[in-house]
């Protein structure tokens, strides 16, 4: 028995799922499979069952569980004790963001805290906002796009962050996309109302998106029922459905930015549809400094 199976039992036992476990662990799925049945054959009889598509500990498990968790919890405060030792001459900063996040931000992120403490080595882990909010315990500061779950870790900081304007994407040449308004103060396209959207085939993003939880709650509270016509993984995979003529999709203004004219941006009707990007601190009683100073970095406005 070795500290590092323990670990991976503390994973796979908070996620009842191994795969899950092994993403948090940045582990392939074999890896943490060849330990977990290192660990049985230590103890002799099973410590947890399949159960469906996850896992169900048994009594032992469960006991065994506890002891993990604790040791777990330790390495994290003596890793963290180690980096606000160093200061950040070295370190490592474990860094998750969701989708839009990860592609349109996170880049300027990194790049300016590398400008500013060079020797920080940084880990980046991406997914949409639920594959991240399952990760927090293998990382030290998280961004999320969609709303904030209740079934955080204990101990999670939750700091409201900048705002984001969701928008639909039509071809240039469908006809909302044509719609021009003539009024100086509001050059460019007109919005659009949930009405007018909700008449035409519309593009998702995949169940667990930040995006696609802020849609679905505006087209409940107008009362639009929606014609999903397909769902599809990433920002990128919505805009190439759009392009193909697949429907109207929902993206984050800040992946328009470097656009092509082959697709239009609408704003939303009656007013935009807004949201707020949430940065989490997993053990915020005791974050490592790079963590911290992360976290001061894009509070402080930069991005």
């Amino acid at each position: 028995m070795t500290p590092d199976q323990l670990i991976t039992f503390a994973a796979v036992a908070e996620h009842l799922n191994i795969s899950r476990a092994a993403v948090a662990l940045h582990l392939s799925q074999p890896a943490v499979s060849g330990q977990l049945r290192q660990l049985q054959e230590e103890f002799g009889e099973p410590l947890y069952q399949r159960d469906g598509r996850g896992i169900r500990l048994t009594p032992s498990g469960t006991q065994l569980a506890e002891y993990a968790s604790r040791l777990r919890d330790t390495y994290r405060q003596a890793h963290a004790y180690r980096d606000a030792l160093r200061g950040l001459e070295r370190g490592t900063l474990r860094v998750g963001a969701s989708t839009t996040l990860a592609s349109y931000l996170l880049p300027y992120l990194i790049a300016e805290f590398q400008r500013r403490f060079p020797e920080v080595s940084i880990q980046t882990a991406g997914g949409n906002t639920g594959d991240i909010a399952g990760s927090l315990t293998a990382l030290d500061i998280a961004m999320i796009e969609g709303p904030v779950g209740t079934d955080l870790p204990p101990g999670t900081g939750v700091h409201a962050w900048r705002e984001d304007e969701i928008v639909a994407i039509v071809p240039s040449e469908h006809p909302l996309g044509q719609r021009e308004s003539t009024e100086a103060q509001t050059p460019g396209v007109l919005p659009a109302t949930f009405a007018e959207l909700g008449a035409y085939p519309l593009v998702l993003r995949e169940e667990g998106s930040g995006v696609r939880q802020v849609v679905e709650r505006a087209f409940t509270r107008h009362g639009v029922p929606m014609r999903v016509a397909l769902e599809v993984a990433g920002v990128e995979g919505v805009k190439e459905a759009v392009r193909a003529g697949m429907g109207i999709g929902f993206v984050s203004a800040m992946s328009m930015r470097h656009e092509d004219d082959a697709l239009c941006r609408v704003s939303l009707a009656p007013e935009p549809l807004t949201r707020r990007f949430t940065i989490l601190v997993p053990h915020e009683n005791a974050p490592s400094r790079v963590a911290e100073r992360f976290l001061e970095m894009c509070l402080e406005g930069f991005g």
